[in-house]
């Protein structure tokens, strides 16, 4: 049994609906099942242990005014903004106090790699899981020109490439989720790569066809740009089109929001907002699909997986698609334009077989992407 160090920018036990926090809370899980897991993090919440393999320390976030110097500090050293906002002064004086006892230390996204000391010659692993680089990039070329943010996004692509690459030379092994963003990898860092999927837990298959059904859903985080981007675009170029045939359509988004978004997305037409749910089955009922519009997309969108989980048909953007190597055997309905998605919808609406069809795919790609599956790979390592 060996002592394994988890380091997390946030906490795998919060009931957070966010891929990171999914996913650590899944490895540490799995882990503990075999060896001895210290998990340490921001944000105090007891863990839910299930046996004395697993222990969490969990340490308060820093003050407002700190959080601006180390972010300040991160600029200064060309290093990612994300790094200073953050970075825990307790988690560095913990890791640098306790790290040479443990067999080997997981850090999980470039977030926690910071914590790394630069002597450190053991066991490690970064659970990068994309290459947020890409992201940041497209999210600055779809900005306006004038509007701030996309400085903001332009700079912190630039350093976030670097610390990346950074990365690569630091960490014996890289895990990451998508073929295309590894093959954009230098090839000397190729080796340490080693990819994985993201996983679900198994669900029922819920969903039925009607004629009647009238809900398009979106799953996810508003406060992620590319989430945001993705709901407003749809709200409006292609809701009222489609409502022009069918006025009873709805779009539901469930997800964190800020106030501000929430208020301006259900002004519109047709369009309500649920924030966070802790159960989904209630929604399900009378959907015709699943979305994943989004136009900047690097990694997984994990919404992909959980419509799949339900049996639900989906609508996939080519940029969501090309990223998901667990899917592309059996394959789901993507599209290139604003008119294909909208031609996909209709048919999904209307032709029983097709969304049948679908719904039959959504579910048959799940069922190799179970969690129990999934991280059988982490054995091996």
């Amino acid at each position: 049994m060996k002592k394994i160090l988890f380091i997390t920018s946030r906490n795998p036990f919060s009931g957070r609906y966010s891929g990171d926090v999914l996913r650590s809370n899944k490895i540490v899980y799995f882990l503990s099942k075999s060896h001895y897991v210290k998990v340490v993090s921001i944000n105090k919440v007891d863990a839910k242990k299930k046996d004395s393999r697993l222990s969490y320390i969990g340490f308060s976030d820093i003050n407002i005014i700190l959080k601006i110097f180390y972010i300040l500090k991160s600029f200064f050293q060309f290093k990612p903004l994300q790094l200073g906002y953050f970075y825990s002064p307790k988690i560095k004086e913990f890791v640098n106090n306790n790290i040479n006892n443990f067999d080997l230390v997981i850090f999980q996204s470039f977030r926690s790699a910071q914590y790394l000391p630069e002597n450190f010659t053991k066991d490690n692993i970064l659970d990068m899981a994309d290459l947020v680089s890409k992201n940041y990039e497209q999210t600055y070329r779809k900005l306006f020109l004038l509007n701030p943010m996309k400085l903001i996004y332009f700079l912190e692509s630039k350093l976030l490439k670097n610390y990346e690459n950074y990365c690569f030379n630091r960490f014996q092994k890289i895990l990451l989720h998508s073929k295309k963003e590894i093959n954009s990898i230098a090839p000397i860092y190729k080796k340490k790569i080693i990819q994985y999927a993201f996983g679900i837990d198994k669900k029922k298959k819920l969903y039925k066809y009607s004629v009647k059904n009238n809900k398009i859903i979106f799953i996810g985080n508003l406060k992620y740009v590319p989430n945001k981007k993705a709901c407003f675009e749809f709200t409006k170029r292609i809701l009222p089109i489609i409502n022009q045939r069918y006025p009873e359509i709805e779009f539901h988004i469930i997800g964190e929001i800020s106030k501000i978004d929430k208020f301006f997305l259900e002004r519109k037409h047709n369009v309500r907002v649920f924030g966070k749910v802790e159960n989904l089955t209630p929604h399900i009922k009378n959907v015709i699909c699943g979305l994943a519009n989004l136009s900047i997309s690097s990694g997984i969108q994990t919404k992909l997986l959980t419509y799949m989980s339900y049996g639900i048909p989906t609508v996939s953007s080519k940029q969501v698609y090309e990223n998901f190597d667990a899917i592309k055997e059996n394959k789901i309905n993507s599209y290139k334009n604003d008119k294909q998605m909208i031609k996909i919808i209709l048919k999904l609406k209307n032709n029983k077989n097709f969304s049948l069809n679908s719904s039959k795919i959504s579910y048959k790609n799940i069922q190799k992407l179970e969690w129990k599956k999934v991280l059988k790979f982490l054995n091996k390592i």
